[in-house]
């Protein structure tokens, strides 16, 4: 069994406070459902994109759980050492996840029973309700596509020239609660209508200066 997929055990207090996410997530879809999935070329795309991330950073969770291990001792705090995992998405990678985490082909299924995907909003709720602002109980991994990406920031990406009936979209990850394994990244792709294509890894946001406040509007604002 890969070292990523190696199962552990949670506090109580941790425990209660993912179960409190699960069921919150839930009962949020129940009175708004996630929007259904449409097959459509461009929830393809997306949902490509996110699964290949995700394929390639689940299983490397330890390395970034043994860096929050290791924070945790340098800093003396209490944050659980064994914290459960928080992928925060779109609905495309919500179910993205659910394969991944089913799937024997990358021995991911001992993650299931600690992590849970939900969106960025229901995560912000839950939060409110039940604020971990330390991350002492968990740590969270996001991905999601922005597909909107409004035409008065398309000159910040003019090295990438677009074709006439061509978009630019940002692709967005990143990890908070891991100590100096905390990372946040933004990679420029572009949509032709039909296919998603990489312009560029890596690139520097220069019209946004607060990430996370836009990461706050991810639910919605991805889509418009």
């Amino acid at each position: 069994m890969p070292a990523a997929a190696r199962a552990r055990d949670v506090t109580s207090e941790t425990r209660a406070w993912l179960d409190g996410l699960r069921k919150f997530a839930a009962a949020q879809r129940e009175r708004k459902p996630l929007p259904r999935p449409t097959q459509s070329a461009a929830e393809s795309a997306e949902r490509m994109i996110l699964a290949a991330d995700l394929s390639t950073r689940l299983p490397s969770i330890e390395r970034v759980l043994a860096e929050r291990a290791a924070w945790i001792r340098r800093s003396t705090g209490d944050a659980d050492p064994d914290p459960v995992i928080v992928i925060t998405t779109s609905a495309v990678g919500i179910d993205a996840v659910a394969e991944l985490l089913a799937s024997r082909t990358h021995g991911l299924e001992p993650l299931a029973a600690r992590t849970a995907a939900v969106t960025e909003l229901e995560y912000r709720l839950w939060c409110i309700r039940q604020p971990d602002d330390a991350n002492r109980c968990h740590v969270n991994l996001w991905s999601w596509v922005k597909t909107r990406v409004p035409e008065q920031r398309w000159a910040e990406f003019a090295r990438h020239p677009l074709a006439p009936g061509e978009a630019y979209w940002l692709h967005r990850a990143g990890v908070a609660g891991a100590g100096a394994a905390d990372s946040r990244h933004c990679h420029l792709w572009k949509w032709n209508g039909r296919h998603a294509a990489l312009l560029e890894a890596f690139v520097r946001e220069r019209s946004v200066s607060h990430l996370d406040a836009d990461r706050g509007r991810a639910a919605g604002e991805n889509r418009r």
